[in-house]
């Protein structure tokens, strides 16, 4: 039963990263990494899969082995993030509660430090 959750969780992630592809400002990458991290315990053909694509299995793999992120990846990361936080916040949620800005202002301020502690991959 908790293969199943893990390979249904895995596909759902699998499903959130390839429509990241194609749209801006929706991420990739960490959305194969947990579907990686959830096919590592229920399909080794699909975490196979995932790791050896040509697209993002590299960044898969070196998250994994904790090689971190590639110095670039992380300015990009940072600054793509909080542009659509600074647009949810001050244009398309203006008028919504305070506590609703504060809360999507502190899950960046988190997330901006979970990619800043990163160690920094250097090619």
């Amino acid at each position: 039963m908790i293969k199943i959750a893990y390979f249904s969780a895995g596909i759902i992630f699998t499903g959130f990263g390839l429509v990241g592809i194609v749209i801006p400002g929706l991420p990739t990458t960490i959305f194969m990494i947990v579907a990686a991290a959830c096919f590592f315990h229920s399909s080794t053909r699909m975490y196979n899969w995932v790791v050896g694509h040509p697209l993002f299995g590299e960044s898969v793999m070196r998250f994994r082995e904790g090689k971190g992120m590639p110095k670039k990846a992380k300015y990009f990361s940072i600054s793509m993030m909080w542009f659509f936080i600074s647009t949810s916040v001050f244009v398309f949620l203006y008028a919504a509660a305070p506590w609703v800005k504060i809360i999507i202002i502190v899950c960046g301020i988190i997330g901006t430090s979970f990619i800043i502690k990163q160690p920094t991959f250097i090619k």
